[in-house]
């Protein structure tokens, strides 16, 4: 049985619910984010005046009406709306070149007894985004013997949570060093930073991971979200000796060095391929934190699960082990929130992808951190070893309420077994929602990397689908090929449900069958849902495109670059953040100043009669944000069909 919805006024899974089948009656009821209005006015794109949008919340009633009010300079409301708004959550007020302007705008829900809520309230953007100023750590030089590694910062990948409980999103950002590396790569990097921030770029605090944390994508994974109910988010990531905390505390020994600093055998000025371990970080101690999200301040820490353990023991050439005693493999590290219980979130931090897997399970509760449960695969031969990605989903797949982690070509089931393995083997890319609405339950899209490097795999598909509540794979395509990038949304009309594609063109564009319906577009990267329809856009860089599927190619909506943004995260070409933030059901994108001084957050100024509950109240959105800073970043899905042609079911 799928969700149930209404063309205009949605009525998604909500937090309490499971994904796209309906929760038995006695499933739990999960712990709800608490969400304002979140009311964002900004210059409209054509002419003078504003676009004013705000959310749709699932306490709303069904048949929930609004009036919109603009303040004069005088401070007194005057209502835009003669009629209640009842069929959309924007508005576009028209008005010439006023002095004074930019105006501020009230929204009211009718009829509502509710505490005044300050997200209702909200002043016109001065341009046609938010810039957020930021404050970039100073800069430093490593060295040991021969090497010398000097690094600046650039803003990194971001997370939004309400860190102070006042119904309105701060963002937690990651500043990476200039000399960052790769898990394949040796060198000393400098350390990593966490900052957290308003959007009125007040900096709460600045969390330095520390010497023991090597830089990169695949080291330092943060969750941000509200681990215990009491309406502010906690913080969590791995730490070590020498993390200094966000109001000053060291953990551990700040005095210990473990990395590794060997000076080059032959003398060269980088180290050789023999120094594989020159700067990495592969002993001593590390630690699973939980930081206040006020403060920035370490709430509790215990041993990171697991450990290192045997350096080959986590999958070589073929992901069985042996071949890897610089712990590029045991240094893949991921991370989730997940509804375990189906009533609180619990953090999820994993170890492991190529060969064993290690999935370890936390609560956050009453101010104690305990251990729920150790997911491990032990060895290479099991068959849950190998199949992780570089990155993971949450969501509800068997609709009992409580979530699985969807790890790559396998699935952990809630209470900490596992649920299956496809043997689809380990991928880059991964994207799970209803992706078929015609069948039950959700589906899964991946890539894999299959050919020569999987020893027995060899023809396994470059490409595939599978039904994420029972393993069965649904389309298999691109026999024996290393496949790196690939994506699922629905931009083709014509066709029900997603479409697929991936990087390798000859693949073209798939319909959720399967079945080739046209060239695909070169985006292969984010979705976001920006103009009025229902269809998804796509993220690439600095770039909204749209899929024009008559003509088979892509025009673009906006680009970054003008207003001085770049994106992140090298040739992965990625945002800090996109996800839905402010206003309506439409996603924002967040990127950073290319002189990384700024994050500028771009909503859209187009109307849309579409009228959703906002996506942060469906559970496997916004779980999918809370991971979306996690390897490989992938854009979030909603955990039910969002496309044209949705249907009350």
């Amino acid at each position: 049985m799928k969700t149930r919805f209404l063309p205009l006024l949605l009525t998604t899974c909500l937090l309490g619910a499971g994904p796209s089948m309906a929760p038995p009656p006695d499933a739990p009821q999960a712990q709800p984010e608490r969400l304002g209005r979140g009311v964002v006015a900004l210059p409209a794109s054509q002419g003078f005046g504003a676009f004013i949008s705000w959310r749709l919340l699932a306490s709303d009633p069904a048949n929930a009406a609004f009036n919109i009010y603009r303040l004069g300079r005088d401070g007194k409301p005057f209502k835009l709306n003669k009629e209640p708004i009842t069929t959309k959550t924007n508005w576009q007020d028209e008005y010439d070149k006023v002095a004074g302007a930019p105006f501020t705008y009230t929204v009211e829900l009718i009829g509502s007894k509710a505490a005044p809520d300050p997200s209702a309230t909200a002043k016109a953007w001065a341009e046609g985004y938010l810039r957020l100023p930021l404050q970039p750590p100073p800069g430093g030089t490593v060295s040991s013997g021969p090497e010398t590694s000097p690094y600046t910062y650039t803003a990194n990948d971001a997370s939004p949570a309400d860190l102070d409980g006042d119904g309105q999103y701060e963002i937690v950002l990651k500043w990476e060093p200039t000399n960052a590396r790769d898990n394949g790569s040796s060198g000393i990097t400098g350390p990593v930073i966490l900052d957290a921030y308003k959007l009125d770029g007040t900096r709460l605090w600045r969390i330095n991971l520390g010497k023991n944390i090597r830089a990169g994508a695949h080291y330092t994974q943060f969750m941000a979200y509200d681990l215990d109910g009491d309406g502010r988010a906690e913080v969590a990531c791995k730490t070590a000796d020498g993390t200094v905390d966000g109001v000053g505390k060291v953990i551990g020994d700040a005095s210990k060095d473990y990395r590794s600093l060997t000076v080059p055998t032959d003398g060269a000025s980088v180290p050789s391929a023999r120094d594989a371990t020159y700067g990495r970080i592969l002993a001593g101690p590390e630690y699973f934190t939980v930081f206040d999200g006020r403060t920035g301040a370490a709430l509790a820490s215990t041993p990171y699960l697991p450990g290192r353990g045997d350096l080959n023991g986590w999958g070589g050439i073929g992901g069985n082990g042996g071949n890897d005693h610089y712990g590029n493999r045991a240094d893949r590290m991921l991370a989730a929130v997940a509804y375990l219980d189906g009533a609180k979130p619990s953090v999820v931090m994993c170890r492991g992808y190529y060969g064993r897997t290690v999935l370890a399970a936390w609560d956050w509760r009453g101010g104690q951190l305990t251990s729920r449960w150790v997911f491990d695969s032990k060895d290479g031969q099991n068959p849950f070893s190998g199949m992780g990605n570089h990155g993971l989903s949450v969501n509800d797949v068997d609709g009992d309420g409580r979530d699985e982690i969807v790890y790559g070509s396998m699935v952990v089931d809630d209470n900490g077994t596992g649920l299956f393995s496809t043997g689809l083997r380990h991928g880059d890319a991964l994207h799970v929602s209803d992706l078929d609405p015609s069948l039950p339950g959700l589906e899964a899209w991946g890539v894999h990397e299959n050919e020569e490097k999987v020893p027995g795999h060899e023809n396994g598909p470059g490409a595939a689908l599978y039904a994420a509540g029972t393993g069965q794979v649904l389309i298999s395509k691109l026999p024996g090929e290393d496949v790196g990038r690939g994506m699922a949304a629905d931009i083709d009309p014509r066709h029900p449900g997603a479409e697929l594609w991936v990087s390798n063109p000859e693949l073209g564009l798939l319909n959720c069958k399967g079945e080739r319906i046209g060239p695909s577009p070169r985006s292969v990267n984010f979705g976001l849902w920006w103009d009025g329809d229902l269809l998804r856009e796509l993220l690439n860089d600095t770039r909204v495109e749209k899929w024009d599927y008559q003509a088979g190619q892509l025009s673009k909506l906006l680009e970054g670059k003008a207003f001085g943004a770049a994106s992140c995260n090298g040739t992965k070409a990625t945002p800090c953040l996109s996800a839905d933030l402010l206003g309506d059901w439409r996603e924002e994108v967040v990127w950073c100043t290319a002189d990384n001084t700024a994050l500028l957050i771009f909503s859209t100024t187009i109307p849309t009669t579409h009228r959703l509950v906002t996506l942060m109240q469906d559970r496997a959105y916004r779980l999918g944000v809370a991971r979306e800073n996690v390897g490989y970043n992938q854009p979030p899905h909603p955990g039910f069909f969002l496309g044209e042609g949705m249907k009350n079911l």
